[in-house]
């Protein structure tokens, strides 16, 4: 079972590849979030935006995702 389920991921991003790259790049920000956390140097990393009982960082980000907490552009 995939959660949060891809539809829910496209009502916030316009392609299945959006989703990937952009929960990708989030999901490396909450690994380093959580690494530098006890070094005290997480000012630069935002913390996770959603409650989940998840502790993957890929699955957080896809949560994020799925409930519009990430933003994104395309450069050009």
């Amino acid at each position: 079972m995939i959660s949060p389920r891809v539809d829910r991921l496209l009502e916030h991003v316009d392609s299945p590849y959006a989703s990937v790259i952009v929960a990708a790049k989030r999901a490396r920000q909450i690994n380093s979030y959580y690494h530098n956390l006890g070094e005290g140097t997480f000012e630069e990393f935002p913390p996770p935006m959603v409650d989940t009982a998840s502790k993957n960082y890929l699955t957080i980000a896809l949560e994020e995702v799925a409930n519009g907490k990430v933003a994104y552009r395309y450069r050009g």
